[in-house]
């Protein structure tokens, strides 16, 4: 089976063959870019796809993904990222193993056809060219021929004829003669010419054309091998990554057995327990007695006639009764939740007293104006102003100890960060000790030393935390029920009192909330009672205390101390975890964990806890 034997007439139609071999070959190449760029495109969607429900950095999304079934989630788009980057891998494969390759096979076709057809018309018009001359001589011989003929024709006719003379008829005889060599001369070269094209023309059939057909055949059908090739290439590309996506999709399915529903659920309590107790039970109340409308406690009238203690101004303001106080209620403590600076041991709000129904009723029956404890209002009010504290006391205690903890772990972290700095900076100065061309000892000094400082503030700040740490799991809960037992002194006086400023801080289910109302209160009265405020009496002291730590009183209401400085306290801790003191003119409040208080059981005002 050859083109050149079983076509060797069809020149042109194995011309216009192997240009739409080339033409199939440019369309599969143009195949394979576009499904390279649909990879490409695939693979970028499933990146940005990816991107897109990505966790943000430092943001509540990220704290969301300690999640099990968050995690699983995070896996899986990791594992889209690689699933993308396999497809990615696709395309890059495809371009360099086909495309490109085939493109180069292309212009190398292209070369390769042209010289073989060229060579081909070479030959169809040296087999032309000698056929005109096979034609030309044939024609020639003809013309001859018949000329040879006319002329012997004419001779004849002289010759027969009695009225011409001898040298007419000589004349024509020697005119035919040379007809008749013309023609023997034609004829001579018109079989050389014949012999001549017969030998050309055999080559050409059976020598030219079927080798330049043979090698065209040759030629195409190596296109028709590569196409193939490289469609089993196009095939190993997709297959060759097939592992590895079946990898992406294993690690998946192990993401999606991974999630753990109860460890989820723990993961949620331990994220918004509290760590206060539930409210008790209300008592019943009584109704079958006749309910009798009393004036409310918050009254002016009732706080006179009552005669109970009158909290007394200097100035105009001396000797005047404080107005909405209740009976019977111990000073107002200041609010821990606002404190924006390091106070240890901020104890969080005893518990909060049950309120009987009929008091409730009463409250709203008389309608009177609702105004706790303006003092330690106004104090909570521009502590409120500041930034979170940083003994996170705002926070329930479940929560406060688990921030804690991850504030003296990254501390820890932070301190052996500076140790190996520490280390290597020693290891740098021995070196050069051994071998002083490496560079001066004492060049490392400085920054020896800066390293040592900072890893001595980071050892108090760890410390600080810590201590906060300890009161948190230990030493708090002995104090709240020391808080609870004053709180319990204080309504065993008075059971229709309630301890409206520990109210304000906590809710009945003992979450941390205030009233809106109260922040309302306190914008007005705060203005309305300042020089009321300014204008007090001193209070009589009642012990004195020792600062156990320095303290920065940056907010109002606060006092700044320094470590080991001896003042007089005038107010002590009522269970928030402020102690208020005295330093001659100047008073304020400091925690009390920065203090250690000696208090005069013989002062006024000093309690005996059992």
């Amino acid at each position: 089976m050859s083109w050149g034997i079983e076509l060797w007439d069809q020149f042109d139609n194995l011309e216009k063959h192997t240009q739409w071999g080339i033409d199939i070959l440019e369309k599969y190449i143009k195949f394979v870019k576009e499904r390279t760029e649909i990879e490409l495109s695939y693979a970028k969607q499933l990146r940005n796809l990816a991107k897109k429900y990505q966790p943000k950095k430092n943001s509540k999304e990220e704290e969301e993904y300690r999640y099990t079934a968050c995690k699983a989630f995070l896996s899986t788009l990791n594992e889209m990222n690689d699933y993308a980057g396999q497809h990615e891998v696709i395309s890059e494969n495809m371009t360099s193993h086909i495309t490109v390759e085939l493109a180069r096979y292309v212009q190398e076709l292209k070369q390769e056809r042209k010289s073989y057809f060229h060579d081909g018309r070479k030959a169809q018009q040296h087999i032309e060219i000698c056929w005109k001359q096979l034609e030309s001589s044939k024609r020639r011989f003809e013309r001859d021929c018949k000329e040879a003929d006319r002329a012997q024709q004419y001779f004849e006719k002289m010759d027969a004829d009695i009225n011409v003379t001898k040298a007419d008829v000589e004349k024509a005889r020697q005119q035919a003669q040379v007809r008749h060599q013309m023609a023997e001369d034609s004829r001579a070269d018109y079989s050389s010419i014949l012999q001549k094209f017969n030998h050309e023309q055999h080559e050409y059939y059976h020598t030219h054309i079927p080798n330049i057909f043979q090698k065209i055949q040759e030629m195409e059908e190596r296109r028709i091998l590569r196409i193939g090739e490289s469609m089993k290439t196009y095939a190993e590309v997709d297959r060759q990554v097939i592992p590895i996506i079946g990898k992406c999709l294993d690690e998946i399915v192990k993401a999606a057995e991974s999630i753990d529903q109860k460890n989820d659920s723990q993961l949620v309590i331990e994220a918004y327990k509290s760590g206060f107790e539930p409210p008790g039970d209300i008592e019943f109340e009584d109704y079958t007695q006749p309910m009798k409308r009393t004036v409310s406690d918050n009254s002016l009238s009732n706080s006179r006639g009552e005669g109970k203690p009158e909290l007394k101004f200097g100035g105009k303001s001396k000797g005047k009764l404080w107005p909405f106080i209740k009976k019977n209620k111990p000073p107002p403590p200041p609010p821990a939740s606002a404190l924006p600076t390091a106070v240890p041991n901020g104890p969080q709000s005893p518990k909060q007293q049950k309120e009987p129904l009929s008091h409730r009723f009463n409250e709203f029956m008389t309608s009177k104006p609702k105004i706790h404890c303006f003092r330690s209002l106004k104090r909570g009010l521009s502590l409120k102003l500041g930034a979170a504290p940083e003994d996170f006391s705002n926070l329930p205690p479940e929560q406060r100890r688990k921030r804690l903890q991850q504030k003296v772990d990254d501390l820890n972290k932070e301190i052996q960060k500076e140790m190996d700095q520490r280390d290597a900076i020693t290891k740098m100065k021995d070196v050069y000790l051994k071998n002083p061309q490496m560079g001066d000892p004492a060049s490392l000094d400085h920054k020896l030393t800066e390293v040592s400082q900072n890893i001595e503030k980071l050892r108090l700040e760890a410390q600080k935390f810590e201590a906060w740490l300890a009161e948190v799991e230990g030493r708090l809960p002995a104090r709240s029920d020391q808080a609870r037992r004053q709180s319990g002194m204080y309504e065993a006086q008075n059971p229709t009192t309630v301890n409206n400023c520990a109210q304000d801080r906590e809710s009945p289910d003992g979450s941390y909330t205030e009233e809106q109302s109260q922040e309302s209160e306190v914008k007005v009265l705060a203005t309305d009672f300042d020089d009321e405020f300014d204008d007090e009496e001193p209070l009589p002291a009642i012990g004195t205390c020792k600062a156990l730590y320095t303290f920065e009183g940056q907010n109002e209401g606060t006092i700044s101390v320094v470590e080991g400085e001896t003042l007089y306290v005038i107010e002590e801790d009522k269970g928030d975890g402020w102690t208020r003191i005295r330093r001659n003119e100047e008073e304020g409040y400091v925690p009390t964990s920065y203090v250690e208080v000696y208090l005069d059981k013989n002062a006024k005002g000093a309690k005996t806890y059992i």
